[in-house]
């Protein structure tokens, strides 16, 4: 498989102090129907393309010139060719060139798998392939093969997805494109009030009803968690260290396989009775514990401030 090229190897030219073409990322995905562009477009997405999906070939420059007088988010812009669109031909090479004679640095990615894993996944779903006509799978895969063949061979990138899962290709995608960030489990540590109900994006919930409730104690009760004396005090408690512990040990030890499987957010939820003291306090506490072991996290509170 060839190595993907690093997009801005044009650089500026001597002077020029505004962007250049060259500064946006573009990705210029194609390949075999069934071979897996969907997944690849989704993953695109996940670190931060912006997709556009069966784009006729003849507005790839036209795409490629609004991304960049955009800006911002849509300076990462991906492009999906799909063989089913009208306006497709096999003169890839001639649009690439035009996008790099423009000044843009796009990546062309091929997605390709065996003929025999591209029937059984068209059997699967119980597809008929889009050029296939009156005849066989095989028949419509041989023509769009023939149809691909200039576009494979012009291909920065040559992904054969005929033995990858969705969650492997997906892997693949962000190794290429999305840096190590991209790849990172971010976790939410959420503080709630029960009484205002349970938050419906809870992966893990916590219950900190356990602990003393500073409400009770009159010089704490109209603080919140998120100061030294409520926190101090929380944090005290018998069992309080034991509990954001254990809860800091189970986030780390599935962390690995949430990546693995293709989570990205995960929503850890601590509750008390109204969301104000011993919730905020555990949430915060344990946000900088899994900060501390190189987890990227940070605490929101819902109820804070509610009552």
């Amino acid at each position: 498989m060839s190595e993907a090229r690093t997009a801005g190897d044009l650089g500026r030219t001597e002077g020029q102090t505004g962007p250049a073409e060259s500064d946006t990322s573009l990705v210029v995905v194609t390949g075999l129907s069934g071979g897996g562009r969907s997944t690849v477009a989704r993953a695109l997405e996940n670190v931060g393309y912006y997709v556009v999906d069966n784009l006729p070939q003849a507005l790839l420059l036209d795409m490629a010139e609004l991304a960049f007088k955009a800006g911002g988010a849509a300076r990462r812009t991906a492009m999906v060719l799909d063989v089913r669109s009208r306006a497709f031909s096999t003169d890839l090479a001639g649009a690439i060139r035009e996008l790099r004679e423009r000044g843009f640095q796009p990546r062309v990615v091929f997605v390709d798998a065996d003929d025999e894993v591209l029937i059984r996944r068209f059997e699967s779903v119980r597809r008929s392939h889009p050029l296939q006509g009156d005849g066989r799978l095989a028949d419509g895969i041989a023509v769009e093969r023939t149809l691909l063949e200039e576009a494979r061979e012009q291909a920065d990138v040559i992904i054969d997805t005929s033995h990858l899962n969705v969650n492997q290709l997906r892997r693949r995608v962000e190794e290429l494109f999305g840096g190590e960030d991209a790849r990172r489990l971010r976790i939410t540590v959420i503080s709630f009030g029960f009484k205002y109900g349970l938050p419906p994006d809870a992966d893990f919930v916590m219950d900190a009803r356990f602990l003393p409730n500073p409400y009770w104690v009159p010089e704490l009760r109209e603080h919140t968690g998120r100061e030294e004396a409520v926190s101090a005090y929380v944090l005290g408690q018998e069992g309080a260290d034991a509990f954001v512990a254990g809860y800091a040990d189970l986030v780390n030890a599935t962390t690995a396989g949430f990546e693995r499987e293709g989570k990205r957010y995960l929503t850890v939820a601590v509750g008390c009775t109204g969301g104000k003291h011993r919730s905020v306090a555990i949430a915060e506490e344990l946000a900088a514990r899994l900060r501390h072991s190189g987890i990227a996290a940070n605490a929101q509170h819902r109820d804070l401030g509610r009552e």
